[in-house]
């Protein structure tokens, strides 16, 4: 999948940290699960259409 994340949006987010490279791509993970889960439940009710309510 893309990348999801923008990395300086992170060091933005938390600007009083600095932040491991290795943050964006865990987060992008994460991102990543959490919209393959949203669209399976999207599919289940029978909607081709991915909504804030499937997340």
């Amino acid at each position: 999948m893309a990348n999801l994340i923008i990395k300086s949006n992170i060091k933005e987010a938390v600007s009083e940290l600095n932040v491991a490279a290795e943050v964006a791509d865990a987060l992008n993970k994460k991102v990543e699960q959490l919209l393959k889960e949203a669209a399976e439940r999207a599919k289940a009710n029978g909607r081709r259409t991915l909504q804030a309510r499937d997340l």
